[in-house]
């Protein structure tokens, strides 16, 4: 049986080991995955953090957000920075510019449903075109000297599941590592995860696959690791509601409980996010882990009115003082 404490080391062909003190992984997630998250989750134990989905557009074009969504801090390593885009030439470059970065590796994204992605032809669309995909990673890993991992789903829709050939062809064009997410295109974040799926993928390549989909709980990401054999798995709207269980915890019942890392995760964004552009993410944040604690549909409300995340934890000590009595009368009862 995996164990969550356990190292793991994820030999890369043409490149060193990547040792993770953990198989548990931070999934990329737009609007979610912050410097500030990040650094919360390893604190919390992941053993791997990806970042946003960067735009390889506003990579090469020197956007200002994009480059500000690069930040990063030796204490989040290994850190993988997501790249997403159709133009070959252009993710090339781009991945050309991240390679100069400290990071360790660098993610493709041919898995995101979103239509703004998939309308230009990124994202899980490439999974629709598989000759265009082979060619942004052939020109990707041509023009890195970092490892490049490719994240992918099941198939396009259920009449069209072609993981494992999509896996094989990504490891023949140089992929040093798959996330393979047990979903279709067409099932965006809807129905359940098929690991099979994930299974298959596994024995067909030799290079390392990490799964992806339905890991909400430290027990459920042990059950698919041993059911699939793949080498780690990936957390993603999990660890928005539950990051406690990186560090191999169920999601704290009460708000008491809960409290401390949400006073860590607000003094990370005071530290490290542009609060005033953002701030509509961090309450985002917040909101999420405040998931499942009675009348929290109440104080989100209040959440949303905060100027500032001095205002947050103002609002945070206000819903305490309600939780506590009926803590105490849900303990006594």
């Amino acid at each position: 049986m995996p164990s969550l404490d356990a190292s793991v080391a994820l030999p890369f062909l043409r490149h060193n080991r990547l040792y993770l003190d953990s198989p548990f992984v931070l999934a990329p997630l737009a609007g979610y995955t912050d410097l500030a998250f990040r650094l919360l989750c390893r604190e919390l134990g992941a053993g791997l953090v990806f970042s946003e989905m960067i735009s390889s557009h506003g990579l090469l074009y020197n956007q200002k957000k994009t480059w500000e969504m690069l930040q990063s801090m030796p204490e989040e390593r290994p850190l993988v920075v997501q790249l997403f885009g159709s133009d070959p030439a252009i993710m090339a470059a781009a991945a050309a510019r991240l390679s100069s970065l400290p990071i360790d590796m660098i993610d493709l994204n041919m898995g995101c449903p979103v239509r703004k992605v998939t309308k230009k032809g990124g994202g899980a669309a490439l999974m629709k075109d598989p000759v265009r995909a082979e060619s942004i990673i052939r020109a990707v890993c041509s023009a890195s000297s970092l490892p490049v991992s490719v994240k992918f789903r099941s198939g396009y829709d259920a009449g069209h599941i072609n993981a494992v050939d999509f896996g094989q062809m990504a490891e023949n064009a140089g992929a040093a590592l798959l996330s393979v997410h047990g979903r279709t295109w067409a099932q965006a974040f809807g129905g359940r995860a098929d690991w099979q799926v994930i299974c298959a993928v596994k024995k067909a390549v030799a290079i390392p696959v990490i799964g992806n989909g339905d890991i909400l709980t430290p027990a459920a990401g042990l059950s698919a690791m041993e059911e699939t054999g793949c080498d780690a798995v990936m957390v993603g709207r999990g660890a928005l509601i539950n990051p406690w269980l990186f560090g191999g915890q169920e999601c704290p019942e009460t708000l008491a409980t809960r409290l401390p890392l949400l006073q860590r995760y607000l003094a990370l964004a005071e530290e490290f996010l542009p609060v005033e552009r953002v701030l509509f993410k961090i309450k985002n944040q917040v909101a999420k882990l405040l998931t499942g604690l009675p009348g929290v549909g109440t104080w989100r409300q209040v959440l949303y009115t905060c100027k500032d995340t001095e205002d947050i934890m103002q609002v945070l000590e206000r819903f305490l003082e309600e939780d506590l009595p009926q803590s105490a009368e849900q303990s006594s009862s």
